[in-house]
């Protein structure tokens, strides 16, 4: 009976390794727990699967899903949180980044304020200097 059921399968899924994957996902699926959609006739659960798969009671785009999902060593998910998490530590780094620019324009400021006080001091003690001076002649 299973050689008549992989024949019929091989119409539905012509690759007969994409077949075998998904039986046996349909397989482990039925060995869970969850419910056949043929009837058992005191089949084992891969033969079960096989005619599922055959009679087109199983949607293979959600076989193929559940098989993608259960050999991905990460889950999606995780990549989202991983991806959050980074996007966080950019932003805070960025912000920190800002702070020092914000910090360096302000200790320039001042120190360009300070070089021009110091200028207008030399300039006013100068110009006190030649006034002594010419006084003093």
């Amino acid at each position: 009976m299973a050689r008549v059921t992989v024949e019929d399968c091989v119409i539905k899924v012509p690759n007969r390794f994409d077949l075998v994957m998904l039986a046996s996902q349909r397989a482990r699926d039925i060995a869970s727990g969850a419910p056949e959609t043929v009837a058992r006739d005191n089949d084992k659960n891969p033969v079960i699967a096989l005619r599922e798969i055959a009679e087109d009671t199983v949607k293979l785009p959600d076989l193929q899903e559940k098989l993608v999902l259960g050999l991905q060593k990460e889950k999606p998910q995780d990549d989202l949180e991983e991806d959050t998490e980074a996007l966080d530590a950019l932003k805070e780094e960025s912000a920190i980044l800002a702070t020092v620019e914000s910090l360096q324009a302000a200790a320039r400021e001042s120190k360009e304020s300070r070089e021009e006080a110091d200028a207008e001091d030399a300039a006013a003690a100068a110009a006190q200097g030649t006034a002594e001076n010419a006084s003093e002649e």
